[in-house]
């Protein structure tokens, strides 16, 4: 096993505390943007990977949707405004990648929201033969929510956004967003006590 340099964790530790205000004053200098979007990749880049897949299923289609984001946290930084955090402006783009990913799948289907049987089969698929049952239902039952709940429960859940973030992000009122929360969480619930053995 080799050591890790200790000068690598120090730089990663310096990178996780710049502040987003500085790395949003970098994104509007053209001669510092590339050190902007490196900064992102390295203080968001891994809960933002698992934010899409979360909505995707497939780690190849997550690895795309995380590539593009980063392409159009690059294209289209001048519309970012500070009245956000930085991380819901970057949150808002790849949540629009995924569901652009995710309507390129659905062509054909009345909506998105048809992909559910297909992203739970690929739930099964990519669960290696060593995955905790539970939590394979639990993704399974994720992937079965319609996307606006979808994407609520797991901003809130898994990334532990409030819901003025999540606001923010998705754009329904904070009173659509709890009702969104509590019937993504019935049926997760549901969905698990009829399919655990």
């Amino acid at each position: 096993m080799s050591k890790r340099d200790p000068k690598d964790s120090m730089n990663s530790q310096a990178t996780l505390s710049v502040s987003d205000d500085s790395i949003a004053q970098m994104l509007c200098d053209d001669s510092r943007v590339e050190q902007a979007v490196r900064l992102i990749m390295k203080k968001y880049g891994e809960q933002l990977y698992w934010h899409i897949r979360r909505m995707v299923v497939a780690h190849d289609d997550a690895q795309d949707v995380l590539q593009e984001t980063m392409i159009n946290v690059y294209k289209y930084r001048s519309t970012y405004s500070n009245e956000f955090p930085l991380s819901s402006w970057i949150y808002k783009i790849a949540t629009n990648e995924s569901l652009k990913l995710l309507k390129s799948k659905s062509v054909g289907m009345v909506s998105v929201d048809d992909l559910g049987d297909a992203l739970k089969e690929t739930v099964r698929d990519e669960a290696g033969p060593d995955a905790d049952e539970t939590l394979v239902l639990l993704q399974e039952a994720i992937a079965l929510l319609p996307t606006k709940q979808k994407m609520v429960f797991n901003l809130r859940y898994y990334d532990e956004k409030s819901y003025e973030e999540i606001h923010q992000i998705v754009g329904d009122s904070v009173n659509t967003l709890k009702t969104n929360y509590h019937y993504a969480v019935e049926k997760i619930k549901n969905y698990i006590t009829e399919h655990q053995l």
